[in-house]
């Protein structure tokens, strides 16, 4: 992972876990429900940016390497985990 990609998704992750913890905050003082619920979606849609930003980092370099390499093995094992990624998140 290259030091931009990995600065951008730790900036990301700790507002995240700011955002959660506010949650918690939240639900603990009896706050309204839709407007928590609110909340958990912003930071769901957080995380979704972090999984994006670190899957085209993925694509651009380890899967790249792998396509262009001699391994066919590696290859094979580096589509094999993105259709898994995939599956997982289809069953969401």
């Amino acid at each position: 992972m290259n030091d931009t990609t990995r600065l951008d998704a730790t900036q990301r992750l700790a507002s995240a876990a700011g955002h959660i913890r506010g949650i918690e905050r939240m639900v603990a003082d009896d706050a309204y429900c839709i407007d928590v619920i609110k909340q958990i979606q912003a930071v769901q849609a957080a995380l979704s940016k972090v999984s994006t930003i670190l899957l085209d980092n993925h694509l651009r370099t380890c899967v790249t390497t792998a396509i262009q390499g001699d391994n066919a093995e590696e290859r094979e094992q580096m589509l094999q985990e993105i259709t898994s990624v995939f599956a997982v998140t289809g069953k969401k």
